[in-house]
């Protein structure tokens, strides 16, 4: 359940569920490369819509890309891709899901070189999350240097919807950095929380 009567970041608005993604996940520290994959096809999706709407399709990904099994997802052939484009349940882009393969295939070839994923993606924050000091969510950038440095490796890698602005929101989710408000409860928890 959500906490009540607390202070957190405006973005959650009213909607239980984004309550729940924040309080629960938003900015916790992640280095399991299931959730880390499971985040990268949801932020994929989520160009050029709101997460709300992700959010609230979230099941209906996970059905559709096999629990978010990378090796599995790897494996889609166009018969798949055809399938997912009649699930009402997920949002059908062609492109997206297409794409959402291809980075799985990628996605594999990078845990077999650095031994996970998580080892990879970290290093753009150097292992670490980056803790910033935002009061407003007027100061909250979509893009740093950070991001852009990883969409422009992985797009050289092959990888497709990892733009800058993508990388960001998926830095945030698998906090990779801390953008929670300073007054925010989830704050100084999120510090505590997530290991390698």
């Amino acid at each position: 359940m959500c906490a009540k009567n607390i202070t957190r970041c405006s973005w959650p608005g009213d909607d239980e569920l984004m309550q729940q993604y924040h309080d629960e996940e938003w900015g916790v520290p992640l280095y399991d490369d299931k959730k880390l994959f499971e985040f990268m096809v949801l932020d994929a999706f989520q160009a050029g819509l709101s997460w709300k709407t992700i959010l609230h399709r979230r099941e209906g990904f996970r059905k559709a890309f096999s629990n978010f099994d990378v090796k599995k997802v790897a494996k889609y052939d166009e018969q798949k891709i055809d399938e997912l484009m009649q699930d009402a349940s997920i949002i059908r882009h062609r492109g997206k899901i297409a794409g959402t393969v291809k980075n799985a295939q990628l996605f594999i070839s990078l845990q077999k070189e650095h031994g996970s994923f998580a080892k990879y993606i970290w290093q753009f924050t150097e292992g670490k999350p980056i803790v910033n000091t935002r009061t407003g969510d007027g100061q909250i950038p979509a893009t740093s240097k950070e991001s852009d440095a990883m969409s422009k490796a992985l797009k050289k890698l092959g990888f497709t919807f990892t733009g800058s602005t993508i990388c960001y929101a998926f830095m945030q989710a698998a906090g990779m950095v801390n953008d929670h408000l300073t007054s925010c409860y989830r704050y100084k928890q999120v510090q505590k929380e997530g290991r390698p």
